[in-house]
């Protein structure tokens, strides 16, 4: 009776340590510290997409504005939602130094463009057709939005979907200082 008691906790020590371990490597695959994501302060990556309409676009090309980047799909809940609040906002600031990029990921062309149509859309949807762009800012679950200010330097990465308010501000957060000097 004795061996069989120390065996059972012996089995139950190693079960533990075990289970011990799996829950440890889970929560350091889910922790920020060890993802290996783009985040604020770190310099955007470059990339060259093609967009819905053909054109090419190249994110160092803006340089010297500020660029709101979402990355999106149209079977996304909050992407869509937040798509007319972006479109307005885009409106507003297209011309004040603030530009939107809102790069879809891996969809057809035709799905995207009668997303387009549907909604209104006038800024450009780069294409990331093999999700290269995705995982070079290390994307997961969408819509992410990056705020890139005019030196190509992440101020804030936001992983969900977006009033317009949220919008609004965060435009006004990558402004340059030389465009602020407009009515907003």
């Amino acid at each position: 009776m004795k061996k069989t008691k120390k065996r059972l906790f012996f089995r139950l020590g190693i079960l533990t340590l075990f289970v011990a371990a799996i829950v440890y490597m889970l929560y350091q695959s889910f922790t920020e510290e060890d993802q290996d994501f783009i985040k604020a302060g770190d310099k955007a990556p470059d990339f060259v997409l093609k967009t819905l309409s053909g054109e090419k676009v190249q994110l160092s090309d803006y340089q010297g504005k500020g660029v709101f980047l979402n990355f999106w799909a149209t079977y996304c809940p909050p992407c869509k939602k937040e798509m007319p609040f972006m479109e307005n906002q885009y409106q507003h600031f297209k011309d004040k130094g603030v530009k939107v990029l809102a790069v879809d990921v891996g969809e057809p062309r035709v799905t995207v463009q009668g997303f387009v149509e549907e909604y209104g859309l006038t800024f450009p949807i780069p294409m990331d057709q093999n999700k290269d762009v995705l995982d070079a800012y290390g994307v997961g679950p969408i819509p992410v939005t990056f705020l890139i200010n005019k030196e190509g330097i992440v101020e804030k990465r936001v992983t969900a979907g977006l009033t317009e308010q949220d919008i609004r501000r965060f435009m006004l957060q990558i402004q340059p200082e030389e465009y602020k000097k407009e009515n907003n």
